[in-house]
């Protein structure tokens, strides 16, 4: 528990959630640092297979950079090795996670659902890169993820403007999954969690991991060829054997994720 952000636990799952309500969850260098501490834990537990993370109050998911803070001359050092949230530089965690957006993301508010694999966004959510309207950018990660999410020419409508996004718009774009009634984003991003959790989580860590190294190669045949160290152990385990074995059986498998 830190004052900056929360984390609950239900099963295989674990929730984190930013409480900084009163400046809409806006991140300064100590929540940065107590959210990377959050999934730092959640990455080493083999109990937890799925996370969560959303933003406290009904206003917003984060709204970036704690300007404020900055402005006022607060310390700025200190930043985790794993970026904004502790989440924008975590390349090689291979356990989903999903945003849970039940308000404004705005600059890295934003980059911080980018870096999730599932975005599950509340119909008053709102979505913007607005870095370029304060002669900033956007550098935890959204320059390059939102090309590879949505495609060149609409990510460069959103790059070029700082526009604001609807939730709805974010769903035809296609970096949005799922569109919720307002108060509702965290109840539907467990329900994605759920069926998640049905999965085989080696299966999903494996298919997760090829799937974001797989880009690094633009040719189909070469991604291919490459060796996925989730996937290898995938089929060295006991689920590996668990899955067909359950199926022949008309029962549900007991996963082990080893």
């Amino acid at each position: 528990m830190s004052e900056f952000c929360s984390t609950e636990r239900d099963g295989r799952l674990t929730v984190v959630t930013i409480t900084r309500p009163e400046v809409m969850n806006s991140l300064h260098p100590a929540a940065n640092r107590a959210l990377a501490e959050a999934f730092d834990a959640f990455e080493r537990d083999p109990e937890q297979w799925v996370a969560i993370i959303t933003g406290s109050g009904e206003r917003a998911f984060s709204a970036g950079n704690d300007l404020k803070h900055q402005a006022s001359g607060g310390d700025m050092s200190g930043q985790p090795a794993s970026g904004f949230a502790g989440l924008t530089a975590r390349y090689d965690m291979v356990k989903p996670v999903i945003a849970a957006v039940n308000g404004v993301a705005m600059g890295g508010g934003f980059e911080i659902a980018l870096a999730c694999d599932l975005i599950v966004a509340a119909e008053n959510a709102v979505f913007a890169l607005p870095e370029p309207r304060v002669g900033l950018a956007a550098l935890a990660g959204g320059i390059h993820r939102l090309p590879r999410q949505i495609g060149l020419k609409r990510a460069m409508g959103m790059l070029l403007t700082g526009r604001r996004v609807s939730a709805a718009e974010g769903l035809e774009l296609g970096f949005v999954n799922e569109v919720t009634p307002a108060g509702k984003a965290l109840e539907h991003a467990k329900a994605w969690a759920k069926q998640i959790l049905e999965c085989a989580p080696l299966s999903v860590r494996g298919s997760k991991e090829a799937a974001m190294q797989g880009l690094a190669h633009a040719d189909l045949r070469t991604a291919l060829a490459q060796r996925y160290e989730a996937l290898h152990q995938m089929i060295k385990s006991q689920d590996f054997i668990e899955g067909p074995k359950a199926f022949a059986e008309k029962r549900a498998p007991n996963w082990q994720g080893k």
